[in-house]
């Protein structure tokens, strides 16, 4: 499988490109800036310079999967968290791919429990994972608690509402669910919470989604 990775130069990003290029898929980095492309090569991708707010076509051409783990970072939350994400929907429905991964947050659904920083960015990521369940390609939308940048253990738990008492996860295991979705039919049209935990994340994914 060819895929490509949105904010392949971001932390999570750079985790996801580096797994696929240890694995069997061929992997294209998206990248905002030449200057990023080196890193991306390291890594064992091919990079790609796009705008996600401008024409991303290119970016798309042969590729068979999508995984976005792009971000504004807060800068602009509705022209890249919403309106990316809407505009490289769009450009894998024109290109025929089927498969789209979305990296949300937990909380995008009730941005009110979430502090005040953080409701505009999660009622635009909330706009976007709307966008993609509702067109034709074949979605899974991912939202982990709070990211750490502790190694990864490979092991989680999901949940529609899982308990908020203790939801951090590290940045390497969200990376690592992400890719495995790619894989795991289960996980086809699924929206889910995500934290750490003691399942391994391929068993954890297999299951059906508890409530």
């Amino acid at each position: 499988m060819n895929v490509l990775v949105a904010g392949s130069h971001g932390q999570v990003g750079q985790h996801a490109t580096r797994i696929l290029a240890e694995s069997d898929h061929d992997v294209r980095g998206m990248i905002r800036a030449e200057s990023q492309a080196q890193d991306i090569e390291d890594l064992g991708a091919e990079p790609v310079v796009a705008d996600l707010t401008a024409d991303v076509s290119h970016a798309v051409e042969g590729i068979d999967a999508v995984i976005f783990a792009a971000g504004s970072g807060g800068e602009d939350v509705w022209g890249v968290d919403r309106d990316g994400a809407i505009n490289l929907i769009d450009e894998a429905v024109a290109e025929g791919i089927d498969r789209f991964v979305m990296l949300s947050s937990i909380n995008a659904d009730r941005p009110e429990n979430s502090p005040e920083a953080l409701r505009e960015y999660l009622r635009a990521k909330a706009e976007a994972d709307e966008y993609l369940r509702e067109s034709d390609l074949t979605d899974t939308i991912i939202r982990p608690g709070p990211l750490t940048n502790e190694g990864g253990t490979e092991r989680i738990r999901t949940g529609t509402d899982l308990d908020r008492g203790d939801v951090e996860i590290p940045r390497e295991d969200v990376a690592r669910t992400l890719v495995a979705t790619l894989g795991i039919e289960s996980t086809h049209g699924e929206t889910f919470e995500l934290a750490a935990g003691e399942e391994p994340i391929e068993e954890a994914l297999q299951e059906p989604i508890a409530s």
